[in-house]
């Protein structure tokens, strides 16, 4: 019901994947004014990871997660009315501290409801929902794009107002059993009561998924515009190839997951995910058309299915029941640092040397990455 919930809500994610179109387009800011915005949604995400993850080891998830859903409506309403880049930048920074309340406290609820050796599977389904989600809110969202831009943030604003109801009504008395998470003795020995800001192995493979989500979220900001800009692409069109990528997850995740986890360790998934994500976009590189495109962004998917699910079982694996929240909302502010960082030096080398650059880069980075993470979890005995 969780994952349902979160169908529900990402259904309605329109907004965010065609902000920086919406900024550029619509309200002509500059290529580097609309970096600085998007990356004032990662400032807020990545308060809000902290502020999730502290309020979920002290208070109950099932309020967390309905106030951050209900709370994302007057704000969804209210963001049309903004049009100068400071504001515009307070009212992002202001949505993205509350929806990502949302996600460590979901996380919790996930682990409160699911046995220890369904984690990933769970993880998984959540995930899967959020890509069935997105396959459907990208694709409507270039539709009434077409219409008026004002629409994409009341259809957001519809999409959290529903999937607060529906949460309300089914989760306000039911019950879920804690359990302890799967560590070695000697992991739970060596990890209990440890705060992750002390775990010098989880600090660097945080570190790890930050540089993986820097290179990942291109997919929020910077490509949707290198698909506008470079290929001339319209509204309809890229919203098509994104919710593309949020069908093709949906289909594919909960097959290949359950594959990788019978066949490969943790360390191989995660390495083989990331390699892929470099991939991905040094295919951007090659001649031709949305061919081109749609196969890129395919190999990205592979590459989210394979590292993502596998990560948060990392953390989820690596805490113990009293610091779960804070290890899942480390975890999360991992995507949320990145969410700053990605779009603010994607435009920005974008902007200055192109975004062949920007693609070559990227390929670095995760060659630097994929190394990194096969050292990382070997230590830590995941």
């Amino acid at each position: 019901m969780l994952s349902l919930i979160m169908l529900i809500n990402r259904s309605g994610a329109m907004v965010i994947p065609f902000l920086g179109v919406y900024m550029t387009q619509a309200l002509q800011f500059s290529l580097t004014e609309t970096g600085t915005v998007l990356s004032c949604f990662g400032i807020g995400a990545m308060c809000g990871s902290w502020v999730g993850g502290w309020l979920s080891d002290r208070f109950d998830h099932f309020y967390i997660q309905l106030l951050s859903l209900l709370l994302c409506v007057p704000i969804f309403c209210l963001l049309p009315l903004l049009k100068e880049p400071p504001l515009l930048s307070a009212g992002v920074f202001t949505l993205s501290l509350i929806s990502e309340t949302f996600r460590p406290a979901n996380s919790v609820a996930l682990a409160h409801y699911t046995k220890p050796e369904n984690i990933t599977k769970a993880f998984s389904l959540n995930r899967m929902a959020v890509n069935l989600g997105f396959s459907v809110g990208p694709a409507l969202g270039g539709f009434l794009a077409a219409f008026s831009y004002n629409l994409l943030f009341f259809g957001n604003a519809l999409s959290c107002a529903i999937a607060a109801l529906v949460f309300f009504f089914y989760f306000r008395s039911r019950k879920g059993e804690q359990h302890e998470t799967r560590n070695s003795r000697a992991a739970q020995a060596e990890l209990k009561g440890i705060s992750p800001w002390k775990d010098a192995y989880f600090l660097v493979f945080t570190l790890l998924c930050c540089f993986y989500a820097i290179c990942f979220f291109q997919l929020l900001s910077t490509l949707p515009l290198f698909y506008r800009e470079a290929h001339r692409l319209d509204e309809w069109s890229i919203g098509l190839i994104l919710g593309f990528s949020g069908l093709v997850v949906f289909l594919l995740e909960m097959l290949l997951v359950h594959i990788a986890e019978k066949r490969l360790s943790t360390t191989a998934v995660i390495v083989t995910g990331t390699v892929l994500c470099g991939l991905s976009f040094l295919m951007l590189l090659i001649p031709g058309g949305q061919i081109v495109l749609y196969a890129s962004i395919f190999v990205l998917c592979i590459s989210e299915i394979l590292a993502m699910p596998f990560m948060s079982t990392v953390a989820m694996q690596r805490s113990t029941a009293d610091t779960r929240g804070a290890y899942m909302g480390m975890n999360s502010l991992a995507f949320s640092v990145a969410y700053v960082l990605s779009p603010y030096l994607g435009t920005r080398i974008a902007h200055n040397w192109g975004f062949d650059i920007l693609w070559l880069l990227t390929g670095l980075v995760i060659c630097l990455t994929a190394p990194g993470f096969s050292w990382v979890i070997r230590r830590m005995k995941m």
